[in-house]
């Protein structure tokens, strides 16, 4: 049995402390996909946290841009008041 997680507007101080703490009880071969406004100021350096979390032996974790692949433009996520916007998906192995 596998568990898959779906995460969307993660709140708290440390949010990458949290993120762990999540997806330290996904099962192996447990999918995930976390989607929130993830500035530096919010979440701290993503793709380095992506980096750690393929260090640990996450088998697949991919980082996207949401601004520039569901809206017109950045300009356009930035006037939503959706700058940041990214979407963090990944695979336990």
């Amino acid at each position: 049995m596998v568990s898959n997680d779906v995460y969307h507007n993660i709140s708290g101080k440390n949010k990458q402390a949290l993120l762990l703490e999540s997806l330290r009880v996904l099962k192996k071969g447990g999918t995930f996909a976390i989607h929130d406004l993830m500035s530096p100021m919010r979440y701290g350096d993503m793709n380095a946290f992506r980096q750690k979390l393929l260090d640990m032996g996450y088998e697949k974790v991919d980082l996207f841009d949401t601004t520039k692949l569901f809206f017109r433009s950045p300009a356009e996520a930035r006037l939503l008041g959706l700058k940041g916007s990214t979407l963090l998906l990944g695979k336990k192995e």
